[in-house]
């Protein structure tokens, strides 16, 4: 799809300098991306802030205000598989500003819950607009950029995945500090209208070919079949392992609907498969798909500790731990834009090497922590790992998108991401399962707990000191020693994350090296 933004004047011949720099159309139509993604990823980490204030206003436990995060992520991955076909049938213009009045729209119907089953349904409503829309961002960027330019423009795109997990819990305690839990939600009523009206004028009107056949069949195996496993990988931590019926049975089943789903996609009858699994005879596609899994799981499921760490061992509270983690931003937003250019020009698999090198030097940094580790070793590990998630995410992303023929980039865009939702599910799920596990092996930190719970009940004090057979002495003894051992276990959580992110070398060494060919069909879409 070529539109006016993206080309030169008939009788205008650009010097390769100025082909290869992102022209003021293609950043134009970056900025409504960006303001979508920004909206999506934000609510993620805004919310998650927000739990214990729901477990309160609600009167509910830990486990059902859960469901407020679980709900969004279980209809944000049903409507992924989905949006690669939409947009071929209805044009990536239409879904979008659809994806973004879903959202926002459910965004306002949250800040009106009167109750929490009924802001667990409006943030299914939130997820179906939001699952939508880092699929949609991804191919209407490559759309407009064109093959040759996709780090750059998976450099932007990649600004609110990166910084939306760091800056969200800042905004999340800010908003309820001083206003309430209400505004987490109300805050994204000005950034939709504001993202449906810079959307409805400089996106380009679609160009509709005659639709594909729907597969039906393929929706209800992929799209149940995400659901329920990403339902049972999301209860783990919750029934701390996978021995628990409500664990594996739905994740089986959902295993067994994604497996089942595999040789209808292959099968040479189904023309039009929901996802695109023929895409993963492309070399660069598969790789690129491995190294993300591997990332994402190491990556995302460990920056679940680090907000953790800050708030159970250095008694930060949400707003002062979303602070600390600002480092990590900024480093990524030195190298972000640096690494979209390289990526383009000498391939990604060079760059990525070079970040996941760092990331596992920063990680390893936090194999150290002790509860009085210095403020200027933890914020410099950060500031180190940001420097290396600038340099993998997007050049990994550019690297499956860039070989694939402008027909398929909504199809690359969708697989991209159910893998990514998948994986990080997956990995937060993992690392909450260890420490959880680590902090039940220690008798200090279970007496610490035991201690908590009882809230200076004098009677439920002295019933655990008898079961752990301790004086008051002893007691106050153990106690202070806690904190070293709440912080040794998050140290030994993040020796398994080092060595994963170390592992995710293996598939990155076999990314591009070179500047990577375009297909035919984009070559020519270029020479337009």
């Amino acid at each position: 799809m070529t539109t006016d933004l993206q080309q030169p004047a008939p009788d205008s011949t650009p010097s390769a300098a100025d082909a290869d720099k992102l022209d003021k159309g293609t950043l134009i139509i970056a900025g409504v991306v960006v303001l979508g993604a920004i909206m999506s990823i934000l609510d993620i980490t805004v919310v998650s802030v927000a739990l214990e204030t729901f477990q309160r206003e609600f009167d509910a436990t830990a486990a059902q205000v859960a469901w407020t995060m679980t709900g969004y992520t279980l209809a944000l991955a049903s409507v992924i598989p989905l949006t690669g076909w939409a947009a071929d049938r209805f044009g990536t213009k239409r879904l979008y500003l659809l994806a973004v009045l879903l959202f926002t729209a459910g965004s306002v119907l949250c800040a009106t819950a009167g109750g929490l089953e009924q802001l667990v349904l409006y943030r299914v409503l939130q997820g179906l607009g939001g699952g939508m829309l880092m699929p949609l961002g991804m191919t209407i960027l490559t759309h407009a950029a064109g093959p040759d330019r996709v780090g750059r423009v998976m450099a932007v795109l990649g600004i609110p995945m990166l910084l939306g997990p760091i800056f969200g819990p800042i905004l999340g305690g800010w908003l309820i500090d001083s206003a309430s839990w209400h505004w987490i939600f109300l805050i994204n009523l000005p950034i939709g209208i504001a993202a449906l009206v810079y959307a409805a004028v400089v996106l380009p009107q679609d160009d509709v070919e005659p639709s594909e056949s729907f597969d039906w069949l393929g929706m209800l195996l992929l799209s149940p079949g995400l659901a329920a496993f990403l339902y049972g990988v999301s209860s783990i931590p919750e029934h701390g392992g996978i021995g628990a019926r409500e664990v594996w049975l739905p994740a089986l089943i959902g295993l067994l609907l994604i497996v089942a789903f595999v040789p209808w996609a292959l099968a040479r009858r189904n023309k039009h498969p929901l996802v695109e699994l023929r895409l993963l005879k492309n070399r660069d596609m598969t790789v690129a798909l491995l190294a993300m899994s591997l990332f994402a799981i190491a990556f995302f499921g460990a920056s679940l500790l680090f907000p953790l760490y800050f708030i159970q061992v250095r008694a930060e509270d949400a707003l002062g731990a979303g602070l600390l983690l600002a480092p990590q931003g900024l480093g990524a937003m030195l190298t972000m834009p640096v690494a979209g250019v390289l990526a383009d020009k000498i391939g990604p698999g060079k760059i990525v090497l070079v970040g996941i090198t760092v990331i596992t030097v920063g990680m390893a940094m936090f194999t150290q922590v002790d509860a009085d580790t210095s403020y200027a070793y933890l914020l410099a590990a950060l500031f180190v790992m940001g420097l290396g998630m600038g340099s993998t995410m997007m050049p990994i992303m550019s690297a499956a998108l860039a070989t694939l023929t402008a027909h398929n980039i909504a199809r690359g865009s969708t697989l991209l991401n159910i893998q990514q939702q998948v994986a990080a599910s997956a990995g937060t799920a993992l690392f909450s399962v260890i420490l959880t596990n680590e902090i039940k092996d220690s008798e200090a930190l279970q007496l610490a707990g035991s201690v908590q719970a009882a809230g200076g009940d004098e009677s439920k004090i002295g019933a655990i000191l008898q079961r752990f057979g301790l004086s008051p002495d002893q007691l106050q003894s153990v106690l202070a020693g806690a904190p070293s051992e709440l912080a040794g276990a998050f140290a030994t959580v993040f020796i398994v994350a080092t060595v994963l992110v170390g592992c995710c070398l293996i598939p990155a060494a076999f990314l591009p090296r070179t500047k990577q060919e375009l297909p035919v069909d984009q070559t020519a879409m270029m020479g337009h």
